[in-house]
């Protein structure tokens, strides 16, 4: 069983469902991306995963742990961590005060996972006194996901971390996210650019209106003529 295990999820806000019967994993170590079309419930179903918003079917499982009635609070303390996709930084704090800040529940040394976060951004060592609203598009993003890094997840959650960037960061961010997978970590990750995104994916999930469409790995659905007719331009 997968380690993060969001299943037949249904739900939405208010009366109106959005989701319907999505499922998404992610097991550590591994990539998983959630694209489709504008309006897909792809943001919705990451966060039904992380709690934001209440299901009135399926259910959310961390490493074989039902959260599914926990606030995201509670989920962050059990090792889940998301970055969303926009006011992710406090841009009048300087990169190392919004460090800090990712640390909130934390009460041992930070000081070790503070480093362990510059040697995998190292723009941001140079820029540590500097506040974050100053930073570009891009290092604002690695800002935001270095302070989700600062509780020491197991789950990384990240909502269209390459939203605004040129080609050249997209490229560096997703060289990262693949650095970080690699340190064990789980990452569910909603992306608008499908393909990049499913280059590095593990596993790759289709959402049309709600609904799983198509669940491969991201070389299988790259490759596979429907998602990329209907999802990937061709």
């Amino acid at each position: 069983m997968s380690f993060l295990k969001a299943e037949a999820m249904t739900g939405g806000y208010g009366n109106d469902d959005i989701l319907h019967a999505c499922t998404v994993e992610a097991d550590k170590g591994e990539i998983a991306v959630i694209v489709g079309p504008n309006g897909a419930g792809k943001s919705t179903a990451m966060k039904a995963v992380f709690g934001m918003l209440n299901l009135r079917e399926g259910r959310v499982t961390l490493d074989g742990r039902d959260v599914t009635t926990m606030k995201p609070t509670e989920r962050v303390s059990e090792g889940m961590s998301f970055v969303p996709q926009v006011r992710n930084v406090f841009p009048s704090m300087t990169v190392e005060e919004n460090l800090e800040m990712g640390a909130f529940l934390r009460r041992d040394n930070i000081a070790e996972t503070i480093e362990e976060i510059y040697d995998l951004f190292p723009v941001l060592k140079e820029k540590r006194r500097q506040p974050a609203g100053e930073l570009s598009g891009g290092q604002r993003q690695q800002v935001a996901v270095g302070r989700a890094l600062m509780t020491k997840p197991s789950v990384l959650m990240l909502d269209e971390p390459t939203a605004g960037v040129s080609p050249i960061v997209m490229d560096e961010l997703f060289d990262r996210i693949i650095d970080v997978a690699n340190t064990g970590i789980a990452i569910l990750m909603v992306e608008q650019n499908a393909k990049q995104a499913l280059e590095i994916a593990h596993r790759g999930y289709v959402l049309q209106q709600g609904r799983n469409a198509y669940t491969d790995t991201g070389e299988a659905l790259l490759a596979n003529a429907d998602v990329r007719r209907s999802f990937l331009g061709g």
